[in-house]
């Protein structure tokens, strides 16, 4: 029995060892209601999928009950040179930037500095007169209407405001954002700004969601409302305080060899670049609310314990519970959904309907994930935080979202 402790003690060491770049308490999963053998199939399914040349390389992590229960590695960070994938490798997190700029709104929100139902226009007087598309079915004529109300805040950061992304659609509105050139990263987010002031709204406000630069605008918002640059608000009041040391805008020249690189697929199924990357060397001329931040899997799980342990980590406090409840409830009208289950509140998809989503995750699990592969969910109904980081997007890729959902909910053998 003692020699069984004195293991168990050893083996506890360790593996707290090997988590300690998260800085976050760690666990055995026993000690938390998982099991060390099932949890283990996670492991070995992203090792399957990195061997079998699928993927480049994977790092995911588990936290149960605000401990670390899982923190592995797969494959390699960079396919021409063989490096492999580590625990600190650092990620374009893409469209998970957007709940980070959420919490950044948030907490003006708490600074009173916005209201929900203000009409956007009050602190963005470019979009004063936008108009809405009417698109005639058969000649694809566009002619602009009246909104039904002004765009208001809580619209906007639901991205049920009736922007669009310009980038994903094919709508006549999208090929305004497109000729428009919107995401123009040679200028200024002004200049974004201004360019959406003379393109009609996709839709009535409220009336539907739909996937858009609504978490650019809020990043230009961050500025106006606070009175600093945008990666400086977001450096001073949430990566300093959270110690997520390297989470920014762009990966410094000390960092690059931490970097991973970017992948799809070829005709015949081989992993090659992915084209068209932009450069992560220099800070940006238009910092993306939406989509800008690099990251590493263990700043990343700060950030979402904060938000699991309802706006606080480590002592340090960037919202109150209530907020983090507002971000995390579904604000969309009757009948409108993300997808089945799924509805969406501030910056957050949100499942309704655990079965629909697709099972096992707790009613109110909020998630999103990144045009990179990247993926997270947050399920406060069984305290759990599950995060994957890959670079890889091809028609063909691996639901990794889908593939841990299952191994990491089957490894729960204590409700």
């Amino acid at each position: 029995m003692l020699r069984r402790s004195i293991i168990g003690s050893l083996l506890l060491v360790f593996f707290a060892g090997q988590l300690s770049a998260a800085d976050l308490a760690t666990a055995r999963p026993e000690s938390v209601g998982m099991s060390s053998a099932r949890l283990q199939k996670l492991t070995a399914s992203m090792q399957q999928l990195a061997d079998s040349k699928q993927l480049s390389g994977v790092v995911t992590m588990v936290a149960k009950d605000g401990k670390v229960v899982h923190f592995e590695t797969a494959g390699v960070r960079d396919v021409t040179s063989g490096a492999p994938m580590k625990k600190d490798t650092i990620f374009r997190i893409y469209s998970m930037t957007k709940p980070i700029t959420g919490v950044a709104m948030m907490m003006l929100y708490e600074d009173g500095k916005w209201q929900l139902n203000d009409p956007v226009s009050k602190h963005i007087p470019e979009f004063a007169n936008l108009k809405v598309a009417k698109v005639n079915p058969e000649t694809g004529a566009v002619t602009q209407v009246e909104p039904d109300h002004p765009m208001t805040m809580r619209e906007l950061m639901s991205h049920s405001g009736g922007l669009t992304y310009g980038i994903f659609g094919s709508t006549p509105v999208d090929a305004m954002y497109t000729k428009a050139n919107v995401f123009d990263a040679t200028q200024p987010l002004q200049a974004m700004i201004d360019k959406l002031g003379g393109i009609p709204l996709l839709s009535q406000p409220g009336s539907d969601w739909h996937y858009s630069v609504s978490v650019d605008v809020q990043g230009y918002l961050v500025e106006k409302l606070s009175g600093k640059s945008f990666p400086e608000f977001m450096k001073e009041r949430i990566f300093d305080p959270l110690k997520m040391v390297d989470t920014a805008f762009y990966v410094p020249a000390e960092k690059m060899d931490r970097f991973a690189s970017f992948y799809t697929t070829d005709k015949d199924g081989r992993l090659v670049p992915m084209p068209g990357v932009a450069d992560y060397s220099k800070p940006p001329v238009m910092p993306s609310g939406g989509g800008g931040l690099a990251s590493t899997i263990s700043d990343y799980m700060r950030f979402c314990q904060m938000l699991l342990n309802g706006g606080e980590l480590d002592g340090v406090r960037l919202l109150s519970p209530l907020t983090v409840k507002l971000m995390r409830t579904d604000v969309l009208p009757a009948g409108v959904s993300v997808g089945p289950g799924t509805g969406f509140g501030f910056d957050f998809a949100v499942v309704n309907d655990p079965q629909l989503a697709g099972g096992y995750y707790g009613e109110g699990t909020y998630y999103w994930g990144g045009y990179a592969g990247t993926w997270f969910w947050i399920d406060p109904v069984n305290d759990l935080i599950v995060i994957g980081m890959i670079q890889h997007r091809s028609d063909n890729m691996p639901d990794v979202r889908a593939i841990s959902r299952s191994l990491t909910y089957q490894a729960i053998v204590k409700e």
